[in-house]
């Protein structure tokens, strides 16, 4: 196959064509606008191959896409591209809404009549796997409910309402043009190439450099944590085998608060760098004022995969915990590349005003 990756310069996306590349015989076009969170340096292990195209493109440009779905021919196309931060949907939500929902548009339509072109053989064949989020659903009440694939949409951020919206955008272009689709809802990831933005990337390289650790409200959010190789394993297993007009929620089956996430990665980082002076680094634990509308739990349950396509995740927290401190500690050179000061100048804004403290 020839699988055209939205976002593959991303941190899922990157995950998703190094899988590709690298354990399949399929090829891959890397569709990408390089905004601040794109680092084609994430795929520097396998952009030599000749199976490997990159096409430094916006989603949101018509003709463009036009352009690459002719020249490309492509057998399937991955949805990864997507703005999906939560604090910068707060603060600016207007980029959200056009690339998330403008341009899943765009290219829905650009799919649709390139779908049509193929020919009778191609046709039957032809996926659009569009990738979402757990958020979506909003929050769970109760400790012992999970999100499913047919349960209702609440969300309550900028970003989540923007993702449902093109969920819901694909799911009518299958219903009222036949579109053969694919919608994927996964939880929160984690693991190498991070940028270093969210939560876990945050955490290690504030604490390498001893400044503070920020923790919205008491930490006791909780978040289902999933390896992002663990992800890319299951997208590739959805695209290639899931059935069409389906939806497969993917989860890691790790539940934990978020302070639970923040002393992990200290006590690792204790035992990995024994000599920093900021040892035992808990003690740079910052609290900070909780964001607005900030969901409480999620939790996936991802049985359907499992009993449908057999996929479960390969890592549990403790091994791709351990395994995404070791990659940030020996890959200082990405992360000094990706810090870039617009970068530094936003997490200041957000995390380390002194105003923000609780």
């Amino acid at each position: 196959m020839k699988i055209l990756v939205t976002g593959g310069a991303g941190f899922i996306g990157s995950a998703v064509i190094r899988h590709i590349i690298s354990d399949t015989a399929d090829s891959v076009v890397n569709v990408d606008k390089l905004t601040y969170a794109g680092n084609l340096e994430s795929l520097i292990d396998v952009c030599q191959s000749p199976r490997y195209a990159f096409e430094h493109v916006d989603i949101c440009d018509r003709a463009a896409i036009d352009r690459v779905l002719r020249e490309h021919q492509p057998d399937a196309i991955m949805h990864l591209a997507a703005e999906s931060h939560v604090d910068r949907s707060i603060s600016g939500p207007s980029e959200f809404i056009q690339t998330n929902i403008i341009g899943t548009y765009v290219l829905l339509e650009a799919a649709r009549h390139y779908w049509a072109t193929l020919d009778e053989a191609r046709k039957p064949g032809f996926r659009f796997h569009h990738i979402s989020t757990d958020e979506v659903y909003g929050d769970l009440e109760g400790p012992e409910e999970l999100f499913t694939e047919t349960t209702p949409y609440q969300p309550s951020s900028p970003y989540s309402a923007s993702k449902a919206s093109s969920d819901h955008l694909v799911r009518a272009w299958a219903r009222t043009y036949g579109l053969p689709t694919l919608v994927t809802n996964c939880s929160n990831n984690y693991g190498p190439y991070h940028f270093p933005e969210k939560l876990i990337p945050l955490i290690i390289l504030n604490a390498l450099e001893g400044k503070p650790l920020p923790v919205y409200g008491k930490g006791d959010q909780v978040r289902d944590w999933l390896y992002v190789e663990d992800h890319a394993r299951a997208l590739y297993k959805v695209v290639t085998e899931g059935v069409v007009g389906q939806t497969y929620n993917i989860g890691g089956h790790n539940e934990k608060q978020n302070i639970e996430v923040v002393r992990t990665l200290c006590a690792l980082l204790d035992e990995l760098r024994p000599g920093s002076p900021y040892c035992p680094h808990a003690e740079l634990i910052s609290y900070v004022q909780d964001r607005p509308g900030h969901d409480q739990r999620y939790a996936i349950d991802a049985s359907k995969i499992q009993r449908e396509l057999g996929w479960v995740p390969e890592e549990t927290f403790e091994s791709g915990i351990r395994k995404t401190v070791e990659w940030y500690l020996n890959n200082t050179e990405w992360v000094a590349h990706v810090k870039s000061g617009s970068y530094q100048q936003w997490i200041d804004q957000h995390y380390n005003d002194p105003s923000s403290e609780s």
